[in-house]
């Protein structure tokens, strides 16, 4: 994977290494890219879609995935869905700055778009899991790690059993996933309480702007 224009001239690194599950990582980023992660259910997508609507100066990379459309998600805007094949070949091409497995799909970050608008001097943002987060932590140690987390435990279970769009087994495995990321929120440099949308989309723009 050639990310050297990833690179600031002053900082270069060699590639980090693969994840658990082989994905590949990519050298240091811009320190103009931050990074959004939690628990699913916490309501990372709807702070990101206030986000772009009320600040349209940063930029939101749409992730790709193997996972099936909900009702309402539009590819391209949403993600970028595809099957596994193609999947396997984003991987192959270098074409991902992270991806990672979560509830039996996959989901990574297109690595073009994204050094475009670093290039450029864009304030960047990627909502992603937990998983994909350690992998740029370890490939952009400059980049900034946001942990959004719910008011409660029990918040989060109703938001998750609210959604009503998967299968209980599917529900359960999402809710077993959340327990191991909330545990991860110490590995982050900020934490963030998703108590009013509003109010988490002025403090990570606040974050971002610094």
């Amino acid at each position: 994977m050639n990310t050297s224009s990833l690179t600031e001239s002053r900082d270069t690194r060699e590639p980090g290494p693969a994840s658990p599950d082989g994905a590949a990582v990519a050298t240091t980023v811009h320190s103009r890219l931050t990074v959004l992660s939690g628990p699913s259910g916490v309501g990372k997508s709807t702070v990101v879609a206030e986000l772009a609507r009320a600040y349209p100066q940063i930029w939101i990379s749409v992730s790709v995935t193997t996972r099936k459309p909900r009702p309402g998600e539009v590819d391209g805007r949403h993600y970028h869905f595809v099957d596994d094949s193609k999947f396997d070949q984003l991987i192959a091409s270098g074409a991902l700055l992270e991806w990672a497995r979560f509830s039996g799909n996959r989901y990574g970050t297109p690595l073009a778009p994204l050094k475009e608008k670093l290039e450029a001097g864009v304030s960047s943002l990627l909502e992603i899991d937990v998983a994909g987060a350690r992998q740029v932590r370890m490939a952009a140690p400059e980049a900034r790690l946001v942990f959004l987390a719910p008011p409660s435990w029990d918040e989060l279970v109703r938001r998750l059993r609210g959604r009503g769009t998967e299968p209980p087994e599917v529900l359960e495995r999402r809710l077993a996933a959340a327990r191991e990321e909330l545990a991860a929120q110490d590995e982050f440099d900020v934490t963030l309480v998703n108590t009013s949308v509003r109010d988490v989309c002025r403090q990570l723009v606040a974050l971002i702007e610094q």
